[in-house]
């Protein structure tokens, strides 16, 4: 399980991340969402799960929580992230079949 120190640099890092979302130029035109407000919101979910899988941690050490609701939170938690690694590895798998592809 995660330290306390490498679960707030990992928040600090996403933070970062989603604030420093530039956009060079006009977004395309459509409809539906920009990939990066669709990534943004990825993001954001699953850090808000990682803040409630934290809470719901310190309350039980604190005995103010059922075993249940932090377990349940930390599986929550460990779906999104599996995820979003999975996405990751997916996006660069991508890109590098990209270039690898003849010009």
């Amino acid at each position: 399980m995660a330290s306390p120190t490498v679960a707030a640099n990992a928040y600090a890092s996403l933070a970062k991340m989603m604030g420093s979302s530039a956009a060079a130029g006009k977004p395309p035109e459509g409809d539906g969402p920009s990939f990066s407000a669709v990534l943004k919101d990825a993001l954001g979910s699953v850090m808000e799960s990682g803040r409630k899988s934290d809470a719901q941690t310190v309350a039980m050490a604190s005995g103010k929580a059922n075993l249940m609701d932090v377990v349940t939170a930390v599986a929550d938690t460990d779906v999104a992230v599996s995820t979003l690694v999975s996405v990751r590895d997916r996006v660069i798998q991508s890109y590098e079949d990209i270039m690898r592809m003849p010009i």
